[in-house]
């Protein structure tokens, strides 16, 4: 089953469930983290809670979305308490792109490793620990919070400092916190993880500031368990062309660390789990269309697709207006 919200033609919230092929309104339902946590609490599996609340009228998802309507499958009514983060280097062959990011000129048999691929290789050797052992942690980086969220469709904003703004097809796993600090994974969805590569490129003591940018993530929430081999395509579209186009891998099959691991290094924090916040983790990817040498426009077009999540997640590109920030003393 998969999961959606989106605003009806009346102007209110609802939520859609995708079975089979079907698409019917979930009775009496406006918010899936209304539904997540009601699922926590009750100790029930989100599916079950749909199932019981029952399907109401049939509608047309792909429609919702042409006509703007598709919100992301889950947020907050506060988006301060909606995090963002991600791991990198996570999955096979994810250290290429950024190894040649972080060197000069020097040809790589002769240059020493960078900290990127060192850190590839920590994941390889120690990234699938053992049942009940504690794998090594991963390159981490904190993306930003709810208000830096774009619906599916809609435009993601790049800001006029930015010196790139490039695609990463990564999936996201779909988080809320209960009542007693215990996370629950809901689910998986096609993920958008927005990046500025130039940025990275100059020193990667900026990757920091490079994650600092819009993200997107949907349509469709994946109840479940990642699939072990995920196969899906990454695109750009230039006036409804497609200007560059790649496919990518992703689950446990093609990654260099378990999804396990990967959540204990995050919810290891206390921070992270604070009860009633939601939490959007990108795992990572091999695929960017920079590493080929493609340089965005405004306006370009972002498809990321998996015939397992069901609809594409596409975002135009929208550059921001330079703004003036002064700090006031009080």
């Amino acid at each position: 089953m998969n999961l959606i919200q989106f605003i009806k033609s009346d102007g209110k919230r609802a939520v859609g469930a995708i079975a089979g092929g079907k698409a019917h309104v979930v009775k009496g339902a406006t918010s899936v983290y209304a539904l997540a946590l009601k699922a926590a609490a009750d100790g029930v599996k989100l599916k079950s809670l749909v199932a019981d609340r029952g399907l109401g009228k049939a509608i047309d998802p792909a429609a919702i979305l042409a006509e703007g309507r598709m919100l992301p499958p889950i947020d907050h009514p506060d988006p301060s308490h909606l995090h963002v983060t991600g791991t990198g280097l996570t999955h096979l062959g994810s250290a290429s792109a950024r190894d040649a990011m972080h060197k000069s000129d020097q040809q790589a048999a002769q240059a020493p490793l960078t900290d990127s691929m060192k850190m590839f290789r920590m994941g390889l050797e120690g990234g699938k620990p053992a049942k009940g052992e504690v794998g090594v942690q991963p390159e981490w980086f904190y993306k930003g919070n709810g208000h830096i969220v774009a619906a599916p469709g809609a435009p993601i904003p790049s800001p006029a400092f930015a010196e790139d703004a490039g695609e990463e097809p990564e999936m996201a796993g779909i988080y809320v916190i209960g009542k007693n600090g215990t996370p629950f994974r809901l689910g998986f969805a096609l993920g958008n993880e927005f990046s500025d590569h130039v940025t990275e490129r100059v020193n990667y003591l900026f990757l920091a500031h490079s994650k600092l940018r819009w993200c997107s993530f949907g349509p469709e929430l994946k109840l479940g368990a990642l699939p072990g081999d995920v196969r899906g395509t990454s695109r750009i579209l230039r006036g409804g062309k497609v200007v560059w186009e790649k496919p990518f891998l992703s689950g446990e099959d093609n990654m260099s660390h378990t999804i396990a691991n990967l959540e204990y290094h995050h919810f290891k924090y206390r921070l992270f789990r604070q009860p009633g916040d939601i939490h959007i983790h990108m795992f990572g990817t091999a695929t960017l269309s920079f590493a080929d040498g493609v340089r965005t426009e405004p306006g370009d077009v972002f498809e990321i697709s998996g015939p397992q999540f069901g609809l594409p997640l596409t975002n135009p590109i929208a550059w921001e207006k330079a703004e003036t920030v002064k700090v006031k003393a009080l």
